[in-house]
């Protein structure tokens, strides 16, 4: 992963639709992972810093066919305003999430963005045991 700013002209990745997940921890281990296997360039693994620039949440709201119905921002930080519009615009790029049918409803995810000073992110999903 890059240490410095994120490039001008970040890229993306389309990724092929994944699997159908098997349960709700598995849909959000699944969203998590597919936010930074799409933004190469805008996103990090490595342990988040002590510091971070912005913390947005959001809940994702899925369709049975993994497409983003809705996103509803459930903290809006007071610094880095432009960190949630790129936490938004993550979840639509990285969609869809896989056929989630046979799960129970509602379809939903809160997933919380870490950012970095450099507005990379880290789905905090990614931290959590």
């Amino acid at each position: 992963m890059p240490s410095g700013p994120i490039p001008r002209n970040p890229r993306y990745v389309t990724l092929p639709p994944p699997p159908a997940p098997r349960s709700e921890a598995e849909l959000r281990a699944q969203l998590a992972l597919r936010l930074v296997a799409a933004h190469p360039d805008s996103s990090y693994t490595a342990r988040p810093p002590q510091r971070l620039l912005a913390i947005p949440v959001l809940e994702v709201e899925l369709n049975a066919d993994g497409s983003v119905r809705d996103i509803k921002v459930l903290r809006k930080p007071s610094t880095g305003n432009e960190a949630t519009a790129l936490a938004v615009a993550a979840v639509r790029r990285a969609a869809p999430y896989g056929n989630l049918s046979n799960l129970p409803r509602p379809w939903k995810v809160v997933e919380t963005f870490l950012f970095d000073d450099h507005l990379r992110f880290k789905p905090r999903t990614l931290d959590v045991d």
